[in-house]
């Protein structure tokens, strides 16, 4: 298990260069894609459809339907139902499938998608709703599924102090027993004690050094295409976590809860453009943004 692990100062550059170089996306200044219709308003997964650019797939948490969305406007282009309702949270391309997570853990493979020859295969994993999967996310270098917890179950043997990130084997249809990555609240405390500060560096110290509970909530889960970095939304506490490929953490960042009330979808174009969703929250209905790809 590629754990996060408290580091010792000798280490301690490495997290200042990293937070220094800052992050190759201007998070407070996003493109509007558009606001989703009400049938929207529980967006809770989202994906970039691979074999168009411009389209982008979506989940809401409580019916067993995929929508695909214009990605340039935002404008509903079809959907199709797969499964019977249910509190599903994550979706992911994966070639000419598409993947669903329900919170409980159960995978769903949807094979032919809106075609005539529509059929799904259907995975259940030792997660259960105690683990309360919200993030999944393709793994195109292993060839696997990341499946990201809100919750840390009881009695499962890792520490309650972690957040933890399971690996879908695509060969094997099976879900590794133990975590592939752990983002560990001690790990969390050392790379804010040590990067160096930003505007919102109190906001997040606030968040992560003076509670007694570890509230990262991962509610979505993206790689990057281009680094192979993975990107972590926790809608409690409006935080964008970014760690790299080997599970050390490389950026903190507060998102704007104007701009995202609850983030709640992450995904990439193949370009590296970020696409964010964000679930309706009172008189703010659910929107999807689009954030550009500031390559060095």
């Amino acid at each position: 298990m590629l754990r996060i692990l408290l580091l010792s100062f000798c280490f301690s550059s490495f997290f200042l260069s990293a937070q220094s170089v800052g992050l190759d996306y201007d998070l407070d200044a996003p493109k509007l894609i558009g606001e989703l219709p009400a049938e929207l308003d529980e967006i809770s997964g989202l994906s970039v459809d691979p074999n168009n650019r411009n389209a982008l797939l979506v989940v809401q948490d409580e019916a067993g339907k995929v929508f695909r969305l214009n990605g340039r406007t935002g404008a509903l282009e079809w959907a199709t139902n797969f499964w019977k309702e249910g509190d599903y949270e994550g979706i992911e391309a994966v070639g000419e499938d598409i993947w669903v997570v329900k919170s409980t853990g159960t995978l769903y493979q949807i094979i032919g998608p809106g075609t005539p020859g529509q059929r799904v295969e259907k995975f259940n994993t030792h997660l259960t709703g105690d683990n309360d999967v919200e993030g999944l996310a393709y793994d195109a270098t292993k060839n696997r599924l990341l499946l990201a917890c809100k919750k840390d179950a009881k009695d499962d043997g890792n520490d309650k102090n972690g957040r933890y990130i399971y690996a879908f084997d695509l060969v094997t249809k099976t879900l590794g027993p133990t975590p592939a990555y752990a983002i560990e609240l001690e790990a969390v405390q050392n790379f804010l004690a040590n990067c160096t500060q930003t505007a919102k560096h109190a906001k997040l110290c606030s968040f992560f050094l003076a509670r007694d509970e570890y509230d990262l909530a991962p509610s979505a889960l993206a790689v990057h295409p281009l680094t192979g970095q993975l990107f972590i939304s926790s809608s409690v506490g409006k935080v964008l976590m970014v760690i790299n490929a080997s599970g050390q953490i490389e950026y903190l960042h507060q998102l704007d809860k104007k701009l995202f009330p609850q983030p709640e979808g992450l995904a990439f174009a193949d370009d590296g453009t970020l696409f964010i969703s964000s679930e309706r929250k009172k008189d703010k209905a659910a929107r999807i943004y689009r954030v550009a790809y500031r390559a060095r």
